[in-house]
């Protein structure tokens, strides 16, 4: 009886760890989507690529991730600027 005791709370530790890991993965693809949706948001909104559009099209993208509380996109690199 003693020798099965072992083994199954292993295996109940484990599934409880896999778990944890699965819901943190689906977290994490949510929270991805939620990021792709702010970026087509903004890209629909200000669809145009001078400086203007790019500037209103950053702003709206960064107050769409705040308001979602995910982290900040890096910015982009400007060309000529090294």
């Amino acid at each position: 009886m003693y020798r099965f005791a072992l083994p199954l709370a292993a295996a109940l530790a484990l599934s409880a760890a896999s778990a944890q890991a699965t819901q943190q993965g689906n977290q994490a693809l949510r929270n991805w989507k939620q990021m792709d949706n702010c970026a087509k948001q903004a890209q629909t909104a200000f669809p145009n690529f001078d400086a203007e559009s790019n500037t209103k099209r950053d702003a709206k993208l960064k107050g769409c991730l705040e308001l979602y509380q995910l982290p900040p996109r890096e910015p982009f690199a400007q060309p000529g600027v090294h």
